[in-house]
C-alpha cells in the first residue's frame, strides 16, 4: 500500500508538522498523514510515532477544520472513528457506534471537561458530579454481543459502525464467557465493550520465544494483543495469551426490545454486575470520584502505580457515572461527551540514531551507547541509550541514521525497542564494533560464555578511573562526600592513579582548590579515615573483581583472617563455601595471582586500610530456637518502632533471609505505615504471611 519512499516522506512530514505551525494550505496533506498513521497503528500494528504525537497532529487538524468548516473532507479522521478494518475481512455491525475518546493531559483539561458536563447537563456549577475512574488498558478493542444469555458474535472496533468478525477468536479465549445470565436482570440482548490485553510477563515470555525462533519481536503488548485478536486461526489467538477485560455496557434491551440502560443504577453498579456474571473487569478500589479534583487524585494514583499493574495501561478513563447524565451529555461523531481519557506521560517515542559511542566499566566491559536525537519521554529528555553489547546491536539490526522506536521502561531506563526498516533511505551505516579498546588501544577479548567484549589491560586509565569511582561509592567503601566529580577532578590533577591513592591524599592541597576550603578537606579526611576501618567484606567487594559482589564477598570474608590469605587459596577452598561457584572463584584466584594487585593491597594496608576480618565479617550467630529459621522476609512502609536496618538485623538473628521483592519465594511481609504496591502484590499472591510491625515484634519475642 505504501512504498518505502512514502514511508520516509510521511515520517519527515510528521516531524515537520509536529515542530512547526500548520495552516489551511497544509490541510489535505495533514488528512493524508493522519490516515497513514491510522493505518500504521491499526492495520500494520507498527506505529512510527507515539500516541501523544498523533494526538498533537489530530488537534492541529481539528483547529484548521474549526476555522475553515467549508473545507472539511468526508474522509477526515475527525469525521469518523479511527479504523482498524482490513478490506478483505468480513464486517459485522455494532449495535451502537463504537466511538473513540477525547484526550486530556493535565488538571486544567479535566476542569474544562467538568465545566462542559455541567453546561451540557444544565447543572449548577457549584454542584458536584460523580465520575467513574478506571485504568485505560492499552490493548485491542473488542465488542461482544450476547442474546438470550449466549455469546453470538464478537468484533473489533473497525470504523466505529462495523468491525471485523472475530467471533471464533473470542470464543477461544477463556476470559470470554460463552454464556452469562443477563436474563436474571431482565436483559435479553446486550453489547459489551472491552479490551484484549496481554499480561506483561506473558508478553516478555512470548517475545523471548519469538527471538529464539528468529521472528520479529513485538514492539509492545498492544501490538501483540491487537494482532492476536485478528489472526486467521483462532487457536493462534488463544496461544498468544490474550485476556479480555470488559469496561462498558453499551447496549441492553429486554425481550420486548425496550431500552434497559436507564433502568440501571449507574456505571459503577453495571461494572459490579458484569463482574458477578463472570467477566473480567479492571481491578479498581473506590473507583467513583465525588468531583473532578478527586478524579485528578485518582489519575495520579494510577500513574504512580502504572509499573506495578500486571497489564500495560497508558492512562485513565473518566466517565460520568450517571446514565441519565450520560444521555443528556450526548456524543459527537468521534467521541462521547460524557467520557474522556487522561493520558499518562508517553513511554514510547520515535527518534533518530545519530551515532554510537563506547564506555568502559570497572571490569573492562565495553558498552556501546546510542546517541539519539533528543526526545521528551516520560517526563525527561532522552539523548543517550545503552545498547548493552555487540549482540544486541546485531539482533535489533541497528544502523547509524535509523529511525528507532524507544521506550522508557519503568519510567527509568531508556531502551531501543526496534529500528524502522521501512523508513531507511539507503544512507544508513552499519555499526562496526571496535576490536581495540577505545581508550588504551589494547586488543579486546570475549569469552564464549560472555556477551561483552573486554579490555584486559589492567593499566587502562579509563578503566582504572571507573574502578576508583566504584571503590569510593556507597555500594563499596561508602566514603561520604567522595563522589564521581571528586574522583575525576583528582585524577585529572594526577593525584589518583589507582584505588590505593584514595588513602594517601594531600589534604592541604585539596583545601587550596577552588570550591573546597579547609572545612571540605577536613570532612573528606574524616570520611576516608572512617572508611579505612571498614569490614573486610566491603574491601573485597570494592576491588572490582569480575562477578565478586556483596553477597559472595561476605561469604568469603567469613572464612579468612586476612585478604592476603586469598593469594594461596585453591579452587576447592572457594567452592567448598556454599553459594560460591567456580566462575567467581576463578576470577578471584586470577586477581590475587597478579603481583601488582598484591602490591596494591600492601600499599593500602600501609596507609591504614583494614585488610583483616572484623567482628562484622564473622558469621552471624542465629539465636537458639530461632522462630524465623529458613524463612524469607521483606519489610515495606514506614516502621515506627525501629529502623529498617534494625528490623532486618533482627530477622537475620532469628534465622530469616531478607529479600528485596515480592515473589512466590517470599514467606513473610512486614508492613509499616503507608505500605504500597508490595502489600498489594503480596495480597494478590495469597501465599505470603502478612504481619504488622507489632505482630512481627510479638513473633520475635515469643
Amino acid at each position: 500500500m505504501y512504498t518505502q519512499q512514502k514511508h520516509s516522506a510521511f515520517f519527515e512530514l510528521s516531524k515537520s508538522y509536529l515542530n512547526n505551525a500548520v495552516g489551511v494550505d497544509d490541510y489535505d496533506k495533514l488528512v493524508d498523514l493522519l490516515q497513514y498513521h491510522e493505518w500504521k497503528y491499526y492495520i500494520d500494528n507498527s506505529p512510527v510515532i507515539s500516541d501523544k504525537e498523533y494526538d498533537v497532529l489530530y488537534k492541529k487538524l481539528q483547529a484548521i477544520e474549526e476555522d475553515n468548516p467549508s473545507i472539511v473532507r468526508a474522509d477526515s479522521p475527525t469525521q469518523r472513528v479511527s479504523s482498524d478494518v482490513d478490506k478483505n475481512a468480513e464486517l459485522i455491525d455494532h449495535l451502537t457506534p463504537m466511538l473513540s475518546l477525547d484526550n486530556s493531559y493535565n488538571l486544567e483539561d479535566l476542569i474544562e471537561f467538568d465545566q462542559q458536563i455541567h453546561k451540557l447537563c444544565q447543572i449548577d456549577p457549584a454542584e458536584k458530579i460523580a465520575y467513574y475512574v478506571e485504568p485505560k488498558l492499552d490493548g485491542g478493542s473488542i465488542a461482544l454481543v450476547y442474546e438470550n444469555d449466549q455469546l453470538v458474535r464478537a468484533a473489533t472496533r473497525g470504523n466505529g459502525v462495523a468491525g471485523e468478525n472475530i467471533t471464533l477468536n473470542a470464543r477461544s479465549l477463556s476470559s470470554v464467557p460463552l454464556s452469562a445470565k443477563f436474563s436474571e436482570y431482565g436483559i435479553s440482548s446486550v453489547e459489551l465493550r472491552g479490551e484484549a490485553v496481554i499480561h506483561k510477563e506473558v508478553f516478555h515470555k512470548k517475545n523471548k520465544e519469538r527471538e529464539a525462533l528468529g521472528l520479529e519481536i513485538f514492539a509492545n503488548p498492544r501490538n501483540a494483543a491487537t494482532g492476536g485478536l485478528r489472526m486467521k486461526d483462532a487457536n493462534e489467538s488463544r496461544k498468544r495469551g490474550l485476556e479480555v477485560f470488559i469496561f462498558q455496557l453499551a447496549y441492553a434491551v429486554d425481550d420486548q426490545g425496550q431500552d434497559m440502560m436507564e433502568t440501571l443504577e449507574g456505571h459503577n453498579k453495571v461494572i459490579e454486575m458484569l463482574g458477578q456474571l463472570g467477566f473480567n473487569i479492571p481491578a479498581n478500589s473506590n473507583p467513583v470520584a465525588r468531583d473532578i479534583h478527586e478524579v485528578y487524585e485518582h489519575t495520579q494514583r494510577w500513574e504512580k502505580e502504572r509499573e506495578n499493574y500486571y497489564y500495560e495501561i497508558d492512562g485513565a478513563v473518566i466517565k460520568v457515572n450517571d446514565f441519565i447524565l450520560q444521555k443528556k451529555a450526548g456524543s459527537t461523531q468521534h467521541h462521547p461527551r460524557w467520557a474522556i481519557a487522561y493520558k499518562f506521560k508517553a513511554k514510547q517515542a520515535t527518534t533518530t540514531l545519530n551515532d554510537v559511542e563506547y564506555q568502559i566499566g570497572k571490569t573492562g566491559a565495553i558498552t556501546p551507547v546510542a546517541k539519539v536525537e533528543p526526545v521528551h519521554l516520560a517526563g525527561v529528555t532522552v539523548s543517550s541509550i545503552s545498547l548493552h553489547n555487540e549482540e544486541f546491536i546485531k539482533q535489533k539490526d541497528l544502523r547509524i541514521g535509523d529511525k528507532v522506536l524507544i521506550e522508557r521502561a519503568g519510567d527509568v531506563i531508556p531502551y531501543i525497542v526496534k529500528s524502522m526498516e521501512e523508513l531507511r533511505t539507503g544512507k544508513e551505516e552499519v555499526i562496526v564494533f571496535p576490536t581495540q579498546c577505545p581508550f588504551c588501544s589494547s586488543e579486546l577479548h570475549k569469552s564464549e560464555e560472555q556477551a561483552a567484549w573486554r579490555c584486559e589491560n589492567t593499566q587502562c586509565k579509563e578503566q582504572n578511573l571507573q574502578r576508583i569511582i566504584y571503590h569510593v561509592s556507597k555500594a563499596a567503601m561508602d566514603i561520604d562526600g567522595f563522589g564521581k566529580s571528586y574522583v575525576e577532578k583528582f585524577s585529572a590533577l594526577g593525584w589518583l592513579s589507582d584505588i590505593s591513592d584514595v588513602y594517601n591524599l594531600d589534604y592541604e592541597k585539596i583545601s587550596a582548590l577552588e570550591g573546597f576550603g579547609q572545612k571540605s578537606a577536613d570532612n573528606l579526611q574524616k570520611a576516608i579515615d572512617k572508611a579505612k576501618k571498614n569490614p573486610l567484606h566491603r574491601l573485597l567487594n570494592s576491588l572490582s573483581i569480575h562477578h565478586l559482589g556483596k553477597k559472595v564477598s561476605k561469604l568469603i570474608a567469613q572464612n579468612i583472617n586476612s585478604a592476603m590469605d586469598l593469594k594461596d587459596w585453591t579452587m576447592e577452598q572457594f567452592v567448598d563455601i556454599k553459594d560460591v561457584g567456580p566462575v567467581v572463584a576463578e576470577n578471584v584466584i586470577q586477581w590475587f595471582s597478579i603481583p601488582d594487585n598484591i602490591e596494591l593491597l600492601e600499599r593500602m594496608a600501609s596507609y591504614g586500610v583494614n585488610i583483616s576480618q572484623t567482628e562484622a565479617d564473622k558469621p552471624r550467630s542465629i539465636k537458639e530456637g530461632a522462630v524465623l529459621l529458613g524463612k524469607t522476609i521483606l519489610f515495606t512502609g514506614s516502621l515506627q518502632e525501629m529502623t529498617r536496618k534494625q528490623a532486618q538485623t533482627m530477622a537475620e538473628d532469628n534465622g530469616a533471609k531478607n529479600i528485596s521483592a515480592v515473589s512466590s519465594n517470599l514467606d513473610i511481609l512486614v508492613v509499616g505505615e503507608k505500605a504500597g504496591s508490595k502489600l498489594k502484590k503480596a495480597v494478590a499472591l495469597g501465599t505470603v504471611q502478612i504481619l504488622t510491625e507489632l505482630e512481627y515484634l510479638e513473633l520475635i519475642n515469643g
